[in-house]
């Protein structure tokens, strides 16, 4: 029967469903080779000849592919419709090919969603590889072997503590550090705003801000100084109001498109704080088992047939007045659009996130949000109506504006409304019946309220003048019916996952199938840390950025890289040859890379010193030299690096003065030195700084004692504000807890290298908070200690989830371990990915990662029946052991049979 490859088990299972016992489908777990990772694999001197290596736990699964190829030679390739895809595809045939007869029959089969319908439409259309794709991938990945093995020693050897650079990675990281670069050199600017609170001559309230004064149209910084705002307010404060003008404008909002790759991990990330790798994790899974189209994509057009089923479900579920008379069509807007493929839609319309079974929860949600969107893309816009109320004084000195909106239908709004980044400023309040001409009067006691608040909170009163009132950012007139609030511009905000993935794609940079990777490989470089959903610069990041711009500054550049993947793009059409593409990147390339072959770490880091100079060293307020040092006032001050790879400012002076700080200190950080904090039992105590952070250390060295007792300042305690008492009981540690109950074994606590620990004998058992080492009593002591006992290896851990049993026998389970969840089957461990819960593993997930594992350690992976033989032929002979030895190993060429 002919032989169909796919990338998972999972899709092979579904697929095979579809076409029947007529066809083996089969797996080939991802790429099966790649470029091995050392120098010389792609060989510059050699037309760029690239050298192919099977991945070792892959040649298992090459070996089942080759093994089925014996009984029937039909060949059909089925991987992924993306430039990724069709790479896979071209490679299995080149490692298939001596399995392959002469005029084996090949064909290549793309289908966007693993639907019956889809698959056997596709099977019915085969087509050849395609070549123009397969080179587009073959000068990516040259081009990223290129910058990867080649410049990333540079960076080990120049700048102490850098872990490597990437074509695409370095660039984004880029934007990340120019980001925080922005942040730190902002400089806010205050501004004020007047509000007041009305009435209509029926008594209803509305609020109108101030937009005139003294017959002058107010900018945003017009108002920029207490003193202005409270003219201002006395201004309105003091005069009788009327409605100028009320103008009510119908306006409607049409819907969004459907989702392509980037827009649905911007809003997975927006609405429910995913990541883009773990929004792509359950994006496959969705895919995989049918239920959504292919969702790596830059495309948002949809196939008629899903655009009449959205029409279809719409009718049906939410009536004729939500679907327009005409299909809405859309085009692409993306710089760089990829290869065209279809929006990221379900493949079934009517099948509503309540009424598809998906039992992960991240996957259920992930569906919901694809269904919303695409079922809202076809919807009728919404439709409302937009007031805006002119309101002025007798004199025209004062002049207010009061905006509102009505639905006046919601249309696709009542099914999906998309998240956003920052707040746009669409005023949808509510206003009253407002007529032109009549009264507007100010509301005594409106900001009573508000100014309590202000106060209750606390912060620096506004120094109010006669006839207002003043507190915390606001000023009050006298009356309280209007308010002036105080504003400060904000700096831009760091960059989210979504926030990211938009500027790189608004800037040509990377491709929907590359932007989780990305992101995720900066972060595990340690080159960026995520906090709260934002993306920050680490220092390790900002060295190495400033290094490649300082040296590389082509390679980083924001549009060198975008005409890349134009050029990238134009090969996958055909219309470029890969080796030129690459023979005048390497030609540049390799004289840059030339040109810091004779550099010291001395010069980069004295050119990154230099470079960084604004930043690092702000002017003083007094007009000082920023550079000498605030502690010794003799030293000056530079950049260093630590062994760990982080970066910080230390004295010319070290070790006579041990001042440091860290790059990014915020402002009026105190600085971090030694000083004295006071005497404890005649012994003087410090606070210093060394090479591995902030100390405390007891008297001072000498001959008889050179090292004097010390301790870490641990992680959370402000070292600025650091007490005697506090580092008193920090060099008293570890600390007596008291003898165990059951066996008079003292009991301590104390902080070691992994954090705060109580210690019995030679076990330790962590505990979670630093304080309540100097607190913990022997009751909680004994019980932590018990808890830890019952975690450890002396007793049988219980399942965190049973899976079922395997195909080759024996019981899967999901285990917690020292280091995560993992999946156990016989004697395979395999871990599960980051991004992955024991809850939300599915048995076809558990397979994968138990053949992945087994792969590597083939000594393991023997089925459990395989140890059940043994003791059987024991049993018939019990003298003769070494016959049953001979028995259980001859049943290896079974085991070997069952995998191919």
């Amino acid at each position: 029967m002919p032989v169909v490859v796919v990338e998972s088990p999972a899709k092979a299972k579904t697929i095979e469903k579809y076409l029947g016992s007529d066809y083996r489908v089969l797996a080939s777990f991802g790429h099966v080779r790649d470029l091995p990772p050392k120098d010389g694999s792609v060989d510059t001197d050699n037309d760029f000849d690239m050298k192919w290596e099977v991945a070792a736990d892959s040649r298992k699964h090459l070996k089942a592919i080759k093994d089925a190829l014996k009984d029937d030679q039909t060949l059909i390739l089925a991987t992924d419709p993306d430039r990724e895809g069709e790479a896979i595809s071209w490679h299995l045939l080149e490692a298939l090919q001596p399995a392959l007869k002469k005029g084996s029959a090949v064909s290549r089969v793309t289908f966007n969603a693993i639907t019956k319908t889809a698959v056997t439409e596709a099977m019915a259309k085969p087509r050849q590889i395609d070549q123009p794709l397969v080179d587009a991938y073959l000068a990516r990945r040259a081009l990223d072997y290129l910058v990867g093995f080649k410049l990333s020693p540079v960076l080990w050897r120049k700048l102490p503590g850098a872990k490597s650079a990437g074509r695409v990675q370095s660039v984004c990281l880029r934007l990340i550090v120019d980001r925080e670069m922005e942040i730190e050199a902002f400089k806010a600017r205050e501004y004020w705003s007047v509000h007041a609170r009305l009435a209509t001559p029926g008594g209803d309230e509305y609020d109108a801000t101030l937009v005139s004064l003294a017959g002058k149209k107010l900018d945003r910084f017009d108002l920029a100084a207490a003193d202005q705002a409270a003219m201002a307010l006395s201004a309105v404060a003091s005069r009788d109001l009327k409605v100028a003008s009320v103008a009510a404008k119908p306006a409607s909002r049409n819907p969004w498109p459907p989702f392509m790759t980037s827009t649905l991990q911007q809003e997975a990330s927006r609405k429910m704080g995913m990541g883009a790798k773990a929004c792509m994790s359950a994006a496959q899974r969705l895919y995989e088992a049918g239920l959504i189209t292919y969702m790596r994509t830059d495309g948002i057009d949809m196939a008629p047939e899903a655009v009449m089923a959205a029409r279809d479900a719409i009718k049906a579920k939410f009536g004729e007045k939500y679907l327009p008379k005409s299909p809405r069509m859309y085009k692409n807007k993306a710089k760089n659009a990829q290869e065209a493929h279809e929006c990221i839609r379900p493949t079934d319309m009517m099948a509503s996130p309540d009424k598809a079974k998906i039992t992960a929860d991240d996957q259920r949600k992930l569906y919901d949000l694809i269904w919303k969107r695409t079922i809202a893309s076809q919807m009728e816009a919404a439709r409302m109506e937009r007031t805006t109320v002119e309101i002025a004084s007798p004199d025209d000195q004062v002049g207010l504006r009061a905006t509102g909106q009505v639905m006046l239908f919601d249309g696709f709004l009542r099914v999906y409304d998309q998240g956003r980044d920052d707040d746009d400023g669409e005023d949808s309040a509510r206003l009253p019946a407002i007529t032109e001409g009549e009264a507007a009067r100010l509301v005594a006691n409106a900001f009573d309220d508000e100014l309590a608040k202000a106060r209750d909170k606390g912060g620096d009163v506004i120094a109010a003048p006669a006839g207002l009132q003043g507190g915390p950012g606001m000023l009050v007139s006298e009356a309280a019916q209007a308010a002036a609030r105080q504003h400060f511009t904000q700096p831009p905000p760091r960059y989210t996952e979504a926030t990211l993935v938009k500027r790189m794609e608004e800037l040509g940079i990377g491709r929907p199938s590359t932007y989780a990777s990305i992101v995720t490989t900066i972060q595990d470089r340690e080159y960026v840390r995520k906090d709260k959903n934002r993306l920050i610069a680490e220092d390790k990041g900002r060295l190495v950025t400033i290094f490649l711009l300082k040296y590389f500054p082509r390679y980083v550049s924001y549009d060198f890289t975008a005409d890349l993947e134009n050029e990238l793009d134009e090969i996958s059409a055909g219309d470029r040859l890969w080796r030129e593409v690459l023979s005048r990147f390497w030609k540049d390339f390799s004289k840059a890379l030339e040109g810091t072959s004779e550099l010291r770490i001395t010069e980069v880091l004295e050119a990154i010193d230099d470079a960084l100079a604004p930043h690092l060293y702000p002017p003083r307020a007094d007009g000082g030299d920023p550079r000498v040092c605030p502690v010794c006032g003799q030293g000056r001050l530079n950049l260093k690096t630590a062994r760990s790879g982080g970066a910080f400012i230390g004295c010319t002076n070290y070790p006579e003065c041990r001042y440091t700080r860290p790059l990014s200190a915020p402002d009026g950080e105190a600085p971090i030195g030694d000083r004295v904090l006071g005497e404890d039992a005649g012994d003087q105590i410090s606070l210093k700084t060394g090479r591995f952070g902030p100390y405390v250390q007891r008297g001072d060295a000498t001959e008889e004692a050179p090292k004097p007792p010390r301790a870490s300042i641990p992680k959370g305690w402000e070292v600025a504000s650091l007490e005697l008492d506090q580092a008193v009981q920090l060099l008293a540690l570890p600390r007596p807890v008291g003898p165990h109950p059951e066996d008079g074994v003292l009991i301590e606590a104390g902080i070691g290298r992994f954090g705060p620990y109580v210690k019995h004998g030679s076990k330790y058992a962590n505990i979670a908070d630093v304080d309540e080492v100097f607190i913990i009593g022997m009751n909680r002591a004994v019980e932590v200690l018990a808890a830890k006992q019952t975690r450890g290896r002396g007793a049988a851990a219980a399942p965190l989830r049973e899976m079922g049993d395997h195909p080759d026998g024996g019981p899967i389970q999901i285990m917690g371990g020292k280091y995560g969840p993992y999946v156990k089957w016989a004697k395979v461990n395999a871990t599960l990915p980051r991004d992955v819960t024991p809850e939300d593993l599915t048995i076809e997930q558990a397979l994968e990662l138990i053949a992945a594992k087994a792969a590597k350690s083939p000594a393991k992976a023997k089925k459990p029946a395989a140890k059940k033989a043994a003791p059987k032929a024991a049993a018939k002979k019990p003298a003769a052991k070494k016959p049953a030895a001979k028995k259980t190993a001859a049943k290896k060429p079974a085991a070997k049979s069952d995998e191919g």
